[in-house]
């Protein structure tokens, strides 16, 4: 069974798509911050990380770019409510896999790991 780690801010959707992926077989490793990401990111041995790009402390993107920084190659979804091409090239230069503007379908983001991991 494959871990996902998740990174929302927002309480009520991040308990919604834990429980989207845990009925769809996925483990979840959920963290409400990147800093906690960052701080539990050894222990949960995730083959994917969706990450909100709008956080309220480090940002989803530097998330992604102080991990590839750091060596690590977690495959990255980025999902974001405030969409702007601008932002969308940022994700895209990051190296992320998928990009989802929130409120998107249960199967973009199955679909987006699955391919992802």
């Amino acid at each position: 069974m494959r871990t996902i780690a998740i990174v929302e801010d927002d309480p009520s959707l991040l308990q919604g798509l834990s429980r989207l992926l845990s009925a769809h077989g996925f483990r979840v490793a959920r963290f409400s911050s990147a800093e906690s990401f960052l701080a539990g990111a050894a222990q949960c041995d995730a083959a994917c990380l969706v990450v909100d790009i709008h956080l309220g402390g480090i940002s989803g993107i530097d998330l992604k770019k102080r991990l590839t920084s750091s060596g690590s190659d977690f495959p990255v979804i980025f999902m974001t409510a405030v969409e702007s091409e601008a932002t969308r090239q940022e994700a895209v230069d990051a190296g992320c896999v998928a990009y989802l503007r929130k409120p998107f379908l249960a199967q973009l983001l199955i679909d987006a790991i699955n391919r992802a991991s």
